[in-house]
């Protein structure tokens, strides 16, 4: 495998974030390394990768934070689910391979070594459930799912349309994780945006979905016609059975219920809306799932961590067959 950590510094030197590394595993499940024959050992079926990286956030900072505040706020949480009798560990086997070694300020080198990580995880036989970071954090994962899974299905669900072409140039922008993915090769007309809010998303953005073929399923969308019929159009187009990345954006949902993210905002999906879409969407079938956009630093309190730590875990239940 490619050697995806930097070179040894100087015993006092930095070579990444300070914040990096394991304070505690994601739901205290077990360490295993990003390589593939260590994961294949495990028997792990989906594997944590944290990304603390948001320097490419357009708006405000703080969701390098989010992976460690995602890990702690599953401390709250069992692997058992009594509603469903369902426990994730005995189904799924899940592990946790620790953060990227992020390239402070240069967002090529630490998707590049990103994307190498999280293809040893695809290769070890694993899901990757990547904890970001900003949107931007996307991009690595699927480019890595891309290359064994071309034309796979796409979901995103997010108040923004994320299809930016390039922010002042910089084309690795957290507002440009659904371009770079149809770039990497998933299919446009496979691929739907959730939740879409209209106050803060350009005329060119929605240009591109227009062009392309992107479905787009506006916040209005929701509440008109349900989660149920949101989820079943959603699975008419992007589900296979290739299976479809999941991207969840947790500003797609009202400023009240996930307060400490970058783009917090008035009117979008409940928790409760989020939860039964992104259960609908992963009974599809993962190939990947990332929960971006967390930043504990700007609430008082857990209430976004927390909620970010159930969307993954709802996800992967509901992509066992667990959730009824």
């Amino acid at each position: 495998m490619p050697d995806t950590t930097p070179d040894s510094p100087a015993p006092t030197m930095w070579n990444t974030v300070l914040f990096h590394g394991l304070a505690g595993t994601f739901l205290r499940v077990p360490h295993v390394a990003p390589e593939a024959d260590a994961i294949r050992e495990s028997g792990a079926g989906a594997a944590i990768y944290g990304m603390p990286w948001d320097s490419m956030a357009v708006t405000r900072s703080g969701a390098s934070y989010g992976p460690r505040a995602i890990r702690e706020a599953t401390s709250l949480f069992l692997p058992y689910n009594a509603t469903w009798d369902f426990d994730i560990q005995e189904s799924l086997g899940l592990v946790d391979t620790g953060d990227c070694y992020t390239v402070v300020g240069n967002p090529a080198k630490t998707f590049e070594r990103a994307q190498a990580d999280i293809a040893q995880v695809i290769e070890g036989g694993a899901i990757p459930v990547v904890l970001g970071g900003d949107h931007s954090v996307t991009i690595p994962a699927v480019r890595a799912v891309a290359d064994v899974r071309p034309g796979a299905g796409l979901v995103l669900i997010d108040a923004h349309l994320d299809t930016a072409m390039d922010v002042g140039g910089e084309t690795l922008s957290n507002c440009c994780p659904v371009t770079r993915a149809i770039d990497a090769g998933f299919d446009p007309r496979k691929t739907v945006l959730i939740g879409i809010a209209g106050w803060m998303n350009p005329r060119e953005e929605l240009a591109y979905c227009r062009e392309q073929g992107i479905t787009v399923l506006w916040l209005e969308d929701v509440w008109k016609l349900g989660t149920a019929a949101i989820v079943e159009r959603t699975l008419e187009i992007a589900g296979s059975d290739d299976g479809l990345y999941l991207t969840v954006d947790v500003d797609g949902m009202d400023g009240p219920f996930a307060p400490g993210t970058s783009t917090a905002g008035p009117g979008g999906l409940t928790s409760r809306e989020m939860l039964e879409i992104v259960r609908g969407v992963s009974a599809g079938g993962l190939l990947g799932l990332d929960v971006v956009e967390t930043a504990p630093s700007l609430e008082h309190g857990e209430r976004t961590a927390n909620m970010a730590a159930r969307i993954a875990l709802d996800a992967l239940a509901a992509h066992c067959g667990a959730v009824t």
